[in-house]
């Protein structure tokens, strides 16, 4: 079952920090290296018997165009919020999670590293996923990735791009 929370709101209404009392909180960003460290941090919860809580944070630039947006108007806010939290039940939905796993989907307004990070703040743990670019590049974290390991309130776990495929096939 998936439930939606939010906690903090800027002024137009919209959700600027999502509310985790605990648990395994896990970022996502609609990629495919997003959806395996979903699948880790899924994975980890239910054997830790801990909830599931998926975050998407997002910018105007960031997120998907709401149904209201037509020539000449420009929906409120609370339009992209919520396609932005449409779009990550989608790739929630697609992950095809145990059902007995508690799982809620947040979304905030900001940017992803602040997002969070202030997220983290009563988290057991943060799982991001940073996106291997192969050689010497490989060697170095993405920047959220990177900021959420500097700065998280609570031990965090970097996926990498591939590992989650690895471990399923040994």
């Amino acid at each position: 079952m998936t439930e939606l929370m939010d906690l903090e709101s800027d002024d137009d209404g919209v959700a600027r920090v999502a509310d985790v009392a605990g648990g395994v909180l896990v970022g996502h960003d609609g990629s495919e290296c997003a959806q395996e460290a979903l699948q880790w941090a899924a994975g980890l919860a239910l054997r830790a018997g801990y909830p599931l809580h998926v975050v998407r944070a997002w910018k105007l630039t960031t997120a998907p165009q709401p149904a209201t947006l037509e020539p000449g108007y420009i929906p409120p806010l609370e339009d992209f919020e919520a396609a932005v939290r449409e779009e990550l039940e989608a790739h929630v939905a697609a992950a095809r999670l145990d059902p007995a796993l508690s799982v809620t989907c947040h979304t905030t307004h900001g940017t992803p590293a602040r997002g969070l990070i202030e997220s983290a703040a009563r988290a057991d743990l943060l799982v991001v996923g940073a996106r291997g670019l192969g050689g010497f590049a490989g060697l170095v974290l993405g920047s959220v990735s990177d900021q959420c390991v500097r700065h998280a309130p609570c031990p965090v776990t970097v996926v990498r791009t591939g590992t989650a495929a690895d471990r399923t096939e040994r």
